[in-house]
């Protein structure tokens, strides 16, 4: 009897991995949303169960379909599935009662793996969560079962976190270009605000040359005019002298 036993739960441990892993990818797929700001993530006592519980079973139902022997296996993973359900209104009823010790806790981005202990019963309560919702809660009594599931989930919970990750970095990168670009058209505007203001500045200038210039060249010939026409006065001048002191004693 004790075989039969241990098959089942293999079974089911390996039912559970498919849930888990077509969950995974539809919460990827589906999941929009960046890594959550600090200060931003919800407290525990806050989430809710996961949405994607229905996509889990449309996935775990597609699985079983493809064999005989797939299909047993689906059968005790719809057992499991709604145990699944039931441990999960356990747990947020044990947190809001405030029953439980929070032994660990990982977060990769908006996922998260917990392992929660109720010292009343000696029981653990292993729970995978997504941003405000629970996904996944396993409860057993065997400490080391326990801690390797929270393993589990904390590895996946970094896998499932990857692409969030990646895409929170790519936004950043993204909207960080789009600043430098318009700093560098602003900066590129103003650049050309300033070399339409010089080339004006310099046009002016230039047309400020050759009009000083033309004066010069005008004053130039006026003062050349005048200096032959003072030379002439002078001339005439020194002719009017000499007439008048024509007779005059000690005249050469």
């Amino acid at each position: 009897m004790k075989h039969p036993l241990l098959v089942r739960r293999a079974l089911l441990l390996a039912a559970s991995c498919l849930l888990l892993q077509h969950g995974g990818s539809v919460l990827a797929a589906q999941g929009e949303e960046a890594a959550p700001i600090v200060g931003t993530r919800p407290a525990l006592n806050t989430l809710t169960p996961q949405p994607v519980a229905d996509a889990l079973r449309d996935a775990a139902s597609g699985s079983s379909a493809s064999s005989a022997s797939s299909a047993s296996v689906s059968g005790s993973s719809s057992s499991s599935s709604a145990e699944v359900q039931g441990n999960v209104a356990e747990l947020m009823q044990m947190i809001q009662d405030t029953k439980l010790s929070e032994l660990r806790t990982t977060y990769n981005g908006s996922y998260g793996a917990s392992l929660f202990f109720y010292p009343r019963e000696l029981t653990y309560y292993v729970a995978l969560f997504q941003n405000k919702h629970f996904w996944r809660v396993i409860k057993s009594a065997d400490a080391g079962r326990a801690e390797a599931i929270y393993a589990g989930f904390a590895q996946q919970t970094a896998q499932l976190a990857e692409v969030e990750i990646r895409r929170t970095q790519l936004q950043a990168q993204k909207l960080y270009i789009e600043d430098v670009i318009a700093l560098s058209e602003d900066r590129a505007k103003r650049l050309q605000a300033d070399l339409e203001v010089a080339r004006t500045q310099q046009a002016k200038v230039n047309d400020y040359q050759r009009q000083t210039q033309d004066e010069a060249a005008t004053l130039r010939e006026e003062k050349e005019r005048a200096q032959a026409q003072l030379r002439q006065v002078q001339g005439q001048v020194m002719l009017l002298q000499r007439q008048m002191e024509m007779g005059l004693p000690g005249q050469k």
